[in-house]
């Protein structure tokens, strides 16, 4: 098999057809890019998540009585209870903060609000566990374990508290999947159309190369090439696009959140993460496009 002849096919089959192969590309582009920012966002998820699970703990907050009346956990119910969550497998530490304690840290969170600070009184806060998990997903056998315990009124998980962004998240995630799972489609069948077209203006050339004795797969070869030379072409773009979104909306857009450490930042290094996967699925889509259209319309 002579490459140069390949090759030069290739070259010819992507110059004769310039429009659709251009379309190729940029649809190709269009929805490896959303793809990458979409893994993006999962990629910024799973920071959320590292970065707020690493902090949140579960409350389990005592009865008033138990609240008022062992200030300091050293009575039989509160001990035990102290004593079992510390030797529970689920638990990584176990910190008890009093009533007193409780109402300082309310202070200290609502300095600003000197409104509340001056309405709620150290007896409406209860005493409380402030217990931080091993794994964070394993609140509710936790919850379960130690409902019903004895002197138990409640049992909190900081995590409801930041569930809308992560919904949020997660929205966005799934729309922009969505978009570029219809954009994938588009260059789909942007690549078998521009293979069938640019097969039917080379049909003449192909004939006479079988007519001599040329395999199937060796007339067949420059077109499959050339939807994955439009598919690694898009990848780069999309690559491109993303590093170019990146660095002048994304960091303007978050610099605010990203200061104040409300999420961690999307990094240079995060694109180059996702792109490997980027080119990979533009080359096999396209391969596999162009094999299938070559195996179903061109049968020459």
């Amino acid at each position: 098999m002579r490459a140069s002849f390949v090759f030069s096919e290739v070259i010819t089959g992507l110059r004769r057809n310039i429009t659709m192969t251009i379309a190729m590309i940029l649809t190709t582009a269009i929805s490896l890019g959303l793809l990458g920012g979409g893994l993006l966002i999962v990629r910024l998820i799973d920071k959320v998540q590292n970065q707020y699970y690493d902090k949140l703990q579960v409350g389990v907050t005592l009865s008033g009585d138990l609240s008022a009346n062992d200030k300091d956990c050293a009575q039989d119910i509160c001990s035990a209870l102290r004593k079992s969550l510390s030797e529970s497998p689920l638990v990584d530490t176990v910190t008890y903060e009093s009533r007193d304690k409780a109402y300082q840290r309310f202070k200290e969170i609502y300095a600003t609000n000197r409104d509340l600070v001056e309405i709620v009184r150290p007896e409406s806060l209860p005493a409380s566990f402030r217990v931080k998990l091993k794994d964070p997903t394993r609140f509710e056998a936790l919850a379960k374990e130690y409902a019903n315990k004895p002197g138990v009124s409640k049992i909190n998980d900081q995590r409801a508290l930041i569930d809308q962004l992560f919904n949020v998240f997660n929205g966005l995630r799934n729309a922009t999947f969505f978009i570029a799972l219809v954009q994938a489609l588009a260059a789909l069948l942007l690549i078998s159309n521009t293979i069938q077209v640019s097969a039917f203006t080379r049909r003449t050339e192909v004939g006479i190369m079988r007519l001599v004795g040329a395999t199937r797969w060796y007339t067949q070869l420059p077109f499959l090439i050339e939807a994955v030379v439009a598919g690694v072409i898009g990848a780069i773009l999309a690559v491109s696009g993303l590093a170019i979104i990146k660095s002048t909306i994304v960091d303007s857009v978050l610099a605010e959140p990203v200061r104040n450490g409300v999420i961690p930042a999307i990094s240079m290094g995060d694109v180059l993460f996702v792109s490997p996967w980027l080119f990979l699925v533009g080359v096999v889509i396209s391969a596999v496009t162009g094999y299938v259209t070559l195996r179903l319309y061109v049968r020459q």
